[in-house]
């Protein structure tokens, strides 16, 4: 799950672990055609244009409305989707695009509108959140139509450059030309087509029969395929597990302890491993935050691992990186011993040493003004998130910091990450399955310009990223390793826990691919 696939999300960049359970489905294990397909989804995806999200409940509903060049096998292979076959550098890449693939209106997707959207998606002024995620920033990419090729040159290398381009949801002719259709609409040779689209609470998806290009050898007179999809938005977790127990919702993902009741024969479970508590911290000038010796003291001020236990419920695990552990193709711990410890006295002692002095009220000054930060955190598929936002303010109050909790849906999540909402301390993850997808989000320009929206200026970072990415690759995992650990170091980006957010499926097998649920898996049980 690509995106900030912010995770409030961000829910998150995850990777498939194993499944358990029984026959999916309190069924009889029989594939059955022509049913409806439910899932519940912890929020309203906002416009479904995927060239301009960042969420990852949006990216999910796009999986069912778009296809990519590239698809991914649960374990990350990489298989063929829209194209059939591809070879890559660092900075080019050829793909060559199947024969016969159709757009929703039954117009054929060419080799130019692929181009296209490439380009479009890397053209920095067209303000694209994927630009740096999937396409580097000014790559372009040209056409053979007779031939059906694309070929793509980036001027900066991308160690991963054909499982980024090949990621990017293709958008059709009509979609690229007239952009508003896909706020509320839908342009792509997807699986299935909107039908319904009624904010904050559903979205009705229909199957395209003609469909016959799904991931690696996807076969479209495969019994067991579902003829609708309904998308219902549900935000709190125990109804959706209600739901799911009375068989009203077939599919849904699940943090909290209300998990437990589908843990039993008849139900699916898949696991994903995600980092999904995260700190953040705004640097833009004039803030508390821009000042390290400030976020050193804050972070010292903090008892990460009581955090992590009251985020997770007991659940969770200590982080080991920025990018979800089981998907990154570079192994390894970079967090452990790299983040300071636990020491209210040290962290006390640094504000005063930064000029913040203890108030009357007891809470910290300088030149007159409090030291109050807003903290931001999110509300969605994280049932554990308010109790840690309240204990970090009452750890902060503890050494004269005074946090002002700001819950923010998913959609308020994704105007921070563009820029138009006020912030000092961010409580959410950035849902990463490539080390070079965190680029664009923790470097280079601020929104509106990029999606930098925390404003970090950190040159450790840029100079092990900018060797990294000159090499193919695992190639360059030692300096990958090292650009996290700058990250670290700097406090720009603090990991305190790592979660299993299953998916949980009654009456359909489903599978997962880069921590979503993929519909061309779904296959309905009788």
């Amino acid at each position: 799950m690509k995106a900030l696939r912010l995770a409030a999300a961000l829910g998150a960049a995850a990777l498939l672990l194993g499944a358990c359970g029984g026959d999916a489905g309190g069924s009889d294990g029989r594939l059955v055609d022509g049913k409806t397909f439910t899932m519940a989804l912890p929020g309203d995806p906002g416009s479904l244009d995927p060239h301009f999200t960042s969420l990852s409940v949006t990216g999910q509903v796009d999986r069912f409305l778009y296809d990519s060049l590239l698809d991914f096998a649960p374990d990350g292979t990489l298989l063929p989707g829209l194209a059939e076959k591809w070879q890559a550098t660092t900075t080019t890449a050829t793909f060559t695009l199947r024969k016969g693939i159709t757009c929703a209106d039954g117009s054929p997707l060419t080799a130019g509108t692929v181009a296209a959207n490439i380009s479009f998606v890397g053209d920095v002024k067209n303000g694209s959140s994927r630009v740096g995620t999937y396409v580097p920033a000014g790559a372009t990419a040209t056409a053979d139509q007779a031939a059906g090729t694309v070929s793509v040159t980036s001027p900066s290398p991308d160690a991963f450059l054909d499982r980024n381009i090949g990621g990017l949801p293709i958008v059709c002719e009509k979609g690229m030309t007239n952009r508003d259709v896909l706020k509320r609409g839908s342009d792509g040779t997807g699986q299935f087509t909107l039908t319904e689209a009624v904010a904050d609470d559903h979205y009705t998806l229909t199957r395209r029969k003609d469909y016959a290009w799904g991931p690696g050898d996807w076969k479209s007179d495969q019994p067991g395929l579902p003829d609708k999809v309904v998308l219902r938005i549900i935000a709190n977790e125990a109804t959706t597990a209600n739901l799911m127990l009375s068989g009203e919702v077939n599919a849904a993902r699940l943090s909290g302890p209300d998990g437990q009741r589908l843990r039993g024969d008849g139900y699916l479970k898949r696991d994903v491993l995600a980092p999904t508590g995260e700190i953040l911290f705004h640097q833009k000038a004039g803030l508390p935050t821009a000042d390290p010796a400030v976020r050193r003291a804050l972070v010292q001020s903090l008892d990460l691992a009581q955090l992590r236990q009251v985020f997770t419920s007991g659940q969770g695990a200590a982080p080991t990186g920025l990018v979800a552990p089981s998907m990154t193709p570079c192994k390894g711990d970079t967090v452990t011993g790299t983040l300071p410890g636990f020491d209210k006295a040290a962290a006390g002692s640094a504000l005063d040493a930064a000029g913040w002095t203890v108030g009357g009220d007891g809470v910290r000054v300088r030149g007159g003004t409090p030291l109050a930060l807003t903290v931001a955190y999110s509300t969605s598929g994280t049932p554990g998130a308010q109790a840690t936002a309240e204990l970090l303010q009452q750890q902060w109050t503890a050494v004269g910091v005074k946090a002002v909790l700001k819950p923010v849906t998913e959609v308020q999540v994704g105007q921070i990450a563009g820029g138009q909402l006020a912030w000092d301390v961010a409580m959410f993850p950035i849902g990463v399955t490539l080390p070079s997808q965190l680029v664009p989000y923790v470097s280079g320009p601020v929104p509106p310009q990029g999606t930098n929206f925390a404003a970090i200026d950190n040159k450790d970072y840029q100079a092990a990223v900018d060797a990294a990415q000159k090499v193919p690759g695992v190639g360059g995992c030692p300096q990958w390793a090292a650009a996290e650990k700058a990250l670290l170091q700097h406090l720009d980006l603090v990991p305190f826990a790592n979660s299993n957010i299953p998916v949980y499926a009654r009456g359909a097998t489903v599978e997962l691919s880069e921590g979503s649920l993929d519909p061309a898996s779904i296959r309905m049980l009788g």
